[in-house]
């Protein structure tokens, strides 16, 4: 049976966990209001050039890229966002699950992976996946340069027609309590996305408010030559893209750890609770034993 030295020792150390947790909470709230900062500021950037590449591409005759080329998927390049630390949840393990369903899904096609995080790089290494590329240590703060590495990676691939499709699977930041997993297809880029009526039902199912989602009818006034302006955005739009995603899957790791955290120190609470009821009821047994012994060594000496 525990003693009360046992119930106190675990006490102390459940007490020194709920802290670390705790602080940990706190932080990733503190990153979180950041990370959202950027997700916000990045949307409307995001949408500006969806207009921009739609008035582009509403003056060109027939549209040519070689972004936009359709070919056969039999080789798939994938790029999977996972976090570079734990204790998040489900985060990482939801994401390394997906990506191997999808993997599993597309087994007869020739596949290829870029890992964009520590862990899910570690997953995939223990079941002896060979990477086109690996990046790590990028998704705690994400930056600008490090999207338009990874989409020049993607882009000299694909242009070379070394992979015919492109897919990356990320989690989609809606709110501190909701990610959702997303499979979206990265390339070839087709010219269904710079429709404005399903950039809308998109806006809808996110939740946001649609007005805030149109984009402005505007007649721009180009310089040079429409053909020259598309083809040179398509490239840009591509590291939007990335970037776009690597933020939405920062934002989503840093809930999710907030999250797990504040569970973990609510359940320290509970924990401390239940073990102080133990350790009082030991010691009024103790200490009921102790009164019998007298009670019944006075009687006995009587």
């Amino acid at each position: 049976m525990a003693t009360l030295l046992d119930f106190r020792r675990r006490i102390r150390s459940v007490k020194n966990t709920q802290q670390i947790t705790r602080a940990m909470k706190f932080v990733a709230a503190a990153r979180l209001r950041r990370a959202q900062e950027k997700v916000f500021a990045a949307r409307p950037y995001a949408r500006q050039m969806l207009v921009l590449l739609r008035s582009a591409m509403a003056r060109v005759e027939s549209p040519t890229h070689p972004l936009m080329a359709r070919r056969p998927e039999k080789r798939i390049l994938l790029l999977v966002l996972s976090g570079d630390r734990g204790l998040c949840g489900a985060f990482n393990a939801n994401v390394i699950r997906k990506a191997i369903e999808f993997l599993r899904d597309h087994g007869q096609q020739a596949l290829e992976l870029i890992p964009i995080g520590k862990k899910g790089r570690d997953a995939f290494r223990k079941r002896n996946w060979k990477f086109l590329a690996e990046h790590i240590n990028v998704t705690t703060r994400v930056e600008f340069h490090q999207a338009k590495e990874i989409a020049a990676q993607v882009i000299e691939r694909y242009a070379a027609e070394e992979v015919d499709a492109v897919y990356v699977l990320y989690n989609e930041f809606r709110s501190v309590l909701v990610q959702r997993l997303t499979v979206q297809k990265l390339l070839p880029i087709e010219p269904e996305q710079f429709d404005a009526r399903r950039e809308e039902e998109a806006a809808a199912e996110a939740g946001e408010r649609s007005d805030r989602q149109r984009p402005t009818l505007v007649d721009y006034i180009y310089e040079q030559p429409p053909e020259e302006i598309f083809g040179r955005l398509l490239p840009r739009f591509v590291e939007t893209q990335v970037f776009r995603v690597m933020l939405e899957s920062s934002a989503a790791e840093h809930a999710a750890r907030m999250t797990a955290m504040d569970s973990a120190t609510n359940n320290a609470v509970e924990l401390i609770d239940q073990l102080t009821l133990h350790m009082n009821k030991v010691r009024q047994a103790a200490i009921t034993k102790e009164i019998i012994e007298v009670v019944s060594g006075a009687a006995w000496t009587a």
